[in-house]
């Protein structure tokens, strides 16, 4: 059987073929795959149209005004794909703010490369896609049965974190914000992270894109913890753009606020990646809920806590 010759062109992807042992057969990535870290050798398909350097409300207003315009927020370099000669490549339609789209995609491969390649798009709303996105890629990769290893092996560590947590008295009430300014909430798949990790939402359904919200949510539930997680953001990133966040009226007044359970977390490596480390994300959160009775270690590296401005 020939090798496959892959190019992934979001960083979820990229962990999945990774997880499911086929990084060897990597070709290109995208501008944004960055893990495992052995990945930065691969020449990058992508780039941004996107100031990410910009404030949060400034990054908004730019995605807002290109995908108004029915545009992507990323280019793909349709010449370094056809001397790649990919067979497969892997992108998403879930979300085109975060990820190389399946429409520019296709046009990419229509107008030049030779190879003929495979298109496989995942999808992942909820917790259940993400496993079935593994399967697809293991299945496009003619592995399926790496897909039934990795995702026995990654619902055998949730279901240890939801038994566990099922055991506790007390599920606290927790606020998942994805963008700082303006507010989004996170919702696809992260109100299920939050269950399993014995906690409840503030605000958010499992299955759903996340949305926009007012801060006034926040004040009229009063969360008992809250994990900032921005889309594309590390630790010192979201930390740098919590001033709009401080400047609520109110901030001050909120139970999380004044018991010092304000943590910021890598959003950008965790939480916004829907592949194998949402079970790394399912344990950051069982820490911020739970850390009486959870310590995996995240502390430091995943999330830590928001000192104020």
């Amino acid at each position: 059987m020939t090798e496959p010759r892959i190019v992934s062109l979001i960083a979820s992807a990229t962990e999945i073929v990774c997880a499911l042992g086929f990084e060897d057969c990597m070709v290109g990535r995208s501008h944004e795959c960055d893990y495992p870290q052995s990945v930065g050798k691969l020449p990058v398909c992508s780039s941004s149209k996107v100031d990410v350097d910009g404030s949060s409300r400034a990054i908004d207003d730019q995605v807002r005004a290109i995908v108004a315009d029915a545009l992507s927020v990323y280019r793909v370099d349709a010449r370094l794909l056809d001397e790649l000669a990919p067979t497969v490549i892997v992108t998403q339609t879930q979300c085109e703010v975060c990820a190389v789209s399946l429409k520019d995609v296709e046009q990419a491969v229509c107008e030049l490369v030779a190879s003929e390649p495979r298109l496989v798009s995942l999808e992942p709303m909820a917790l259940g896609d993400v496993f079935d996105d593994i399967g697809r890629v293991a299945e496009a990769l003619g592995r399926p049965e790496r897909a039934q290893q990795l995702t026995a092996e990654l619902t055998g560590r949730l279901d240890a974190i939801r038994e566990r947590a099922s055991r506790l008295p007390e599920r606290p009430v927790i606020a998942c914000i994805e963008w700082i300014d303006p507010l989004m909430n996170a919702e696809n798949w992260v109100p299920e992270l939050v269950e399993i990790a014995g906690g409840r939402v503030m605000l958010g359904e499992a299955g759903m894109h996340s949305g926009y919200f007012e801060f006034e949510r926040v004040i009229e539930a009063d969360p008992d913890v809250i994990a900032v997680m921005p889309c594309g953001f590390d630790i010192p990133r979201s930390a740098a753009e919590m001033a709009p966040l401080a400047a609520q009226p109110g901030w001050s007044d909120l139970s999380a606020v004044r018991s010092g359970r304000v943590f910021l977390t890598d959003g950008n490596q965790y939480f916004n990646r829907p592949g194998p480390r949402v079970v790394e994300s399912a344990e950051i959160l069982a820490e911020l809920l739970h850390p009486e009775v959870f310590d995996f270690g995240h502390r430091g590296s995943g999330w830590t806590e928001w000192v104020g401005l």
